[in-house]
């Protein structure tokens, strides 16, 4: 059974070392329920993970962008890689997920947990310099890419609390095929695969307007 195996938030923000970047993406497991709401849009403070800090309201929050799931078989994945422990919430997730393979998810597919809390798989997550500093890995930006398991953003449908524990329930998939992995590809190292994404409905406001721009107009 898919589940939430650790609910991540940060309750205090962190200047990262050679960046003197402010961030919330250091989170830590909580025991309690959180409540979890639609944020708005994107600049929007709150929503979201209640108590969860979301600092740079330019690039980060809003309602597609409103929770960030990602698996502990990735994280273990990547502990293997690197040799060294990655707990929970240390790629700035706040949902680490089991047995849903957030990769091969559909944009668009809309995941119950819990019962009542309702989301929907909107993007994945690009790497930046903020996400490298905080891992203080050589190379972590073409490293994460290479991988091409980048976790979601999902946007809250339904409004709700999330524990540790809680069932994980794909309860609608769009009839298409693209996936979050291969929406990272297409916007990182795959141009070829745009022209794809390109017709299809749905698609968030901003990656739709990414797209646009990158796919040739018709001649």
């Amino acid at each position: 059974m898919s589940s939430v195996q650790s609910v991540n938030i940060a309750s205090r923000a962190v200047t990262l070392p050679g960046l003197g970047r402010v961030t919330g993406i250091g989170k830590f497991p909580v025991d309690t329920a959180v409540q979890v709401t639609a944020p708005g849009p994107k600049g929007t403070a709150g929503g979201g993970l209640v108590g969860d800090l979301v600092c740079d309201l330019r690039h980060h929050g809003g309602d597609d962008q409103a929770v960030y799931a990602y698996a502990r078989e990735d994280l273990d994945w990547w502990q293997d890689e690197l040799g060294r422990e990655l707990r929970n919430g240390m790629f700035g997730e706040n949902l680490t997920t089991f047995g849903i393979n957030i990769s091969q998810s559909l944009v668009g597919e809309q995941w119950l947990i819990g019962g009542a809390l309702l989301l929907q798989v909107t993007e994945p997550r690009v790497p930046c310099a903020t996400f490298q500093s905080a891992i203080g890995e050589q190379r972590w930006v073409k490293r994460f890419t290479e991988r091409a398991a980048p976790g979601t953003y999902l946007r809250v449908l339904r409004a709700g609390t999330v524990r540790a524990g809680d069932s994980i329930v794909v309860v609608e998939r769009p009839d298409h095929h693209a996936t979050v992995s291969v929406v990272f590809r297409a916007i990182t190292r795959e141009p070829e695969l745009l022209e794809y994404l390109a017709g299809l409905s749905g698609l968030p406001w901003e990656l739709q307007q990414t797209i646009d721009r990158r796919v040739p107009s018709p001649s």
